[in-house]
């Protein structure tokens, strides 16, 4: 519980060593690690033992942080990001990336997410009549054939899967969530939200638009004064 004026702390207890982590003076983390009894760990109290004294208060300060620093997804989810969008090689099968903002990646999410709720999933055929017309393609301008390779790419990356002893696919749950984030996110963010601070673009009140417009004011405002104390 964050109570408004207290500064936090957080307390990590081994039998007599323990771990006392909070914010020094306001501006760093600070994680100090006391051992009261070197007996704990199997060490030693001679001076001579101080170095592996050390390494285990080290190897138990990294280990908080570690933890805490998944919790706060700060790998998991650039690993999700990562695995999606650069080419991988799964048993020997290369799979070239799906990135996004691509026109035909992000429609391939699009259609995904409108088979999310087919229990039969779909297959080749299926997915390219929706894919031809997002695209505005007719049959002939998407064959066959690329759309096996996006299937397989797709397979690859682990967004979709083969439903067993058929031609049919499914999403898979990883894959779920990924066309529904990089579909909606396209569509509902970053389309619109660039389009409102782009300067080509109209004025429009918008509290985005506008906060853009304090910043170049600002940054022209500083810029000026420079030049005017230099």
């Amino acid at each position: 519980m964050i109570t408004d004026g207290v500064v936090p702390s957080l307390h990590v207890d081994y039998k007599s060593t323990r771990i006392k982590q909070y914010h020094k003076e306001g501006r760093v983390l600070r994680t100090e690690t006391t051992i009261n009894n070197t007996r704990d760990f199997g060490i030693g109290k001679l001076l001579r033992n101080l170095p592996a004294l050390r390494q285990v208060g080290f190897q138990a300060n990294r280990r908080l942080l570690d933890v805490q620093k998944i919790s706060h997804d700060c790998s998991i989810g650039e690993d999700a990001f990562d695995k999606i969008v650069r080419p991988l090689e799964v048993e020997g099968q290369r799979a070239s990336a799906l990135r996004f903002g691509d026109q035909r990646v992000q429609a391939l999410f699009a259609v995904l997410v409108v088979f999310s709720l087919q229990p039969r999933g779909f297959n080749n055929r299926e997915i390219r009549v929706l894919l031809t017309q997002l695209l505005g393609l007719d049959a002939a301008g998407y064959p066959i054939s690329r759309m096996t390779y996006d299937l397989r790419r797709l397979r690859l990356h682990g967004v979709i899967e083969r439903i067993p002893h058929s031609h049919r696919y499914q999403l898979t749950p990883d894959g779920l969530r990924i066309a529904l984030f990089f579909s909606r996110t396209y569509a509902r963010l970053l389309r619109p939200k660039l389009a409102e601070i782009m300067p080509q673009s109209r004025p429009i009140e918008a509290p985005l638009r506008r906060a853009f417009d304090r910043l170049n004011s600002e940054i022209d405002a500083c810029c000026e004064a420079q030049r005017l104390a230099a």
